[in-house]
This record gives C-alpha cells, structure tokens and sequence, in this order.
C-alpha cells in the first residue's frame, strides 16, 4: 500500500532529540507533521571527511499508517563544487538482524565501499534504520512496501534538517544491495506516487530480493536459512493478521519467543535446516501468507528512474534468475536497465560491483543519458 505524500513546507527548526538510547523511541502521540519531516535530531561523531547527524523522522508503514523511523545523515565536510544543489543517495542498508543493536544508525561496516567513495564524490547520504530497526517493535524485514517509504523519507529527511545544509528538489538517488537492493528498487518504484517531488535521477539494486517466494525456495534447507527466520519475524511484523506462532511447533514457539533482537552475526547458526523442523504446517502455502508476499513482489510498477540491476552468478542467497525476472518485467515496461552480472556468491559481488556503482551514479548526476542493455 502507498499514498501520495506530501511536497516539502517549510516548518520550525526541529528539536534536539534525548541523548542515548531514549533517542529511538518516538513521542507518542507523533507530533503533526507530513512524510519525511525530522520529529528530532542530534549531532554525532564525524567520519574523517563528514559530519553526520542522527535523526528520527515520520515515515509511512507498509500499510500505510504514519510510523517513526531513524536513520543516519552524512555530509561531506568539503564545499560542494559542482553545478546545482549537492546531490544525495539514499544508502538502503543490507541485512544487519532485527535487533534494535543492529541499526546502520549505529555502526557502519559493509557498507562501507559505496559510502567511502560516494563521500569522496561529495554528495551527501541518508541512511534510513528501517521500521523498528532501532525504534519499538520488531524490524519489518524485508517487507518492500515499508523500506521503500523509509528509504525515499530518509531522502526528504536529510534535506528538512537544516544543520545539514542541503536543499531540497536537487539530485537524488537510491542505492542498496541485498537486503538493501530490495530497499532501494522499492524506492524506485513507489517514488512516482509516493514521491512525485523528488527528483531521483538514478537507482542502483544488487542481489535483490524481488520475489520472496522464489528467495524462500532456495533457503528452505540452504546455507541462507537464518534469512528465511528472519523474514518471517519481518512480516509478521508489518502484518499481525498473519499469526505466525500458530503455525510454530515447540521449537519454534521458542525460537518466536527468544530471537527477536538477533543481529545479523547468528543466521548463519541456522544452515541447512528446513521451514519443517519449525513448524506444524508451513506458513507459506497459506493464501494469507502468498497474498502479503506477493504484494512486496518488485516489477509490478516500473520505476520512472533508469536502474542499474546488478547480481552474482552464484548468489548462493538470492536466486539469480528471480532477479533476471524483474529485469524483463522493467525492460517490458520500458525502464532503461543497464544490467550486470558478476563471477561471485553473494558477499563478493558486492565488492565487485562497488566501482560500477559509483560511477553509474557519478553519470547520473552528471546529467548523462542513461544506457540500456534491455
């Protein structure tokens, strides 16, 4: 579900939030206010090259009811010199866990060769926490209708925090992989509607989960289960009507009840078990559980954006041909795709792609038009 949400107005500085933990939990009730406006904000340690400013901002849920998401802002410490405003990326985070712990707002670490050199271009990021990646209640993990809101809010965020610098209705992209590639293909596809004053001039998605059913296949039995645990609790989340503990046995009603603030250290605790060892029946041969799932399927809607659609050749967590999927169903509806494929599994293609990226978006920002290989 996604609603039209409302341009940028101009509002009062935005207070400083508490220090801490107590950051992260929202004033209840939300105080007034549209997607994307910052309820609080404070500033954090530098990078070497950046200041960043950690803010909470209003957002929308995957169905559609106003939440609180934080996330990170990062600025290069150096004058912008190119033409226009400074751009800014909206960094979709990969896979971290679901614990609150885990949020990009509070480590960096893999992302760290987009991040580096995206900084190094000048343009500033947001780096959205997701819902309740940080924030009361279970992370929606994986639930693209829910991150592609937190992904394009960040973005409007980052350009409503007036310590930051930047103006709103310059360049904008999206950028992700894993996790975060489901994030950020998901921004491009909800910006039309959701976002219509944003200008994102570009998209970059690696080893995205654009079909959620196809991905549980391949992780049902395989080295990747823990990310099927972890996608359950996720939508579960998003979507309370689907009651998961009543397909749970014993093992897993303790699983249910134990594990819903793992970080992304303890999936790999899981490979090679089977949906089976958890539960009496299995959730995913549920109309109820099909129906939410394939309404965060990509490729329904054709971003506006062109995109540059990137995977391993043997992603060992993500299949492969799901994601030549939706290069197709973009490619049909007249995206321009320039896509790639690298000699890697999941991790290594991420690295390997690091350079394309930016300089896909380096184009982007230039002004230059886009390529496909459709």
């Amino acid at each position: 579900m996604s609603t039209v949400s409302a341009a940028p107005r101009a509002a009062a500085e935005p207070p400083q939030g508490p220090l801490g933990d107590a950051f992260y939990t929202p004033p209840a009730p939300l105080p007034d206010g549209v997607a994307g406006d910052v309820i609080w904000w404070r500033p954090m340690a530098d990078r070497s090259n950046a200041k960043q400013y950690l803010v909470l901002y209003r957002s929308t849920s995957a169905t559609g009811q106003p939440i609180a998401v934080s996330g990170r802002v990062v600025v290069p410490k150096a004058a912008w010199k190119g033409t226009g405003p400074r751009p800014v990326v909206s960094v979709a985070a990969g896979t971290r866990g679901i614990g609150d712990g885990c949020a990009p707002s509070k480590y960096l670490d893999y992302e760290a060769p987009f991040v580096d050199p995206m900084l190094n271009k000048g343009w500033a990021l947001a780096l959205s926490d997701y819902e309740g990646l940080g924030t009361p209640g279970v992370h929606t993990y994986v639930v693209g209708q829910s991150e592609g809101h937190a992904v394009i809010d960040a973005v409007r965020a980052a350009t409503r925090l007036p310590a930051a610098g930047l103006a709103a209705g310059g360049p904008v992209a999206f950028s992700g992989y894993s996790q975060g590639g489901g994030g950020a293909a998901w921004a491009g596809e909800l910006a039309p509607t959701y976002a219509p004053d944003l200008k994102v001039v570009g998209i970059t998605a690696g080893g995205t989960p654009a079909d959620l059913i196809a991905v549980s296949k391949l992780l049902d039995g395989g080295v990747g289960f823990g990310f099927l645990l972890l996608a359950s609790l996720g939508f579960n989340a998003a979507y309370p009507e689907l009651d998961l503990p009543r397909y749970l046995n014993a093992k897993g009603q303790e699983l249910f009840a134990t594990k819903q603030d793992v970080c992304v250290d303890q999936v790999f605790g899981y490979v090679f078990q089977r949906i089976s060892d958890y539960t009496t029946s299995n959730p995913l041969n549920d109309p109820a559980w099909q129906s939410r799932l394939n309404e965060n399927k990509l490729g329904a809607r054709a971003p506006k954006a062109p995109i540059f659609l990137f995977h391993g050749q043997f992603d060992e967590i993500i299949p492969l041909e799901q994601a030549q999927t939706l290069r197709k169903q973009y490619c049909a509806a007249g995206v321009k795709v320039n896509w790639g494929t690298y000699i890697g599994e999941h991790v290594t293609t991420m690295a390997f792609a690091s350079g394309d990226v930016v300089n896909y978006l380096t184009d982007r920002f230039a002004g230059k038009a886009a390529k496909s290989n459709c």
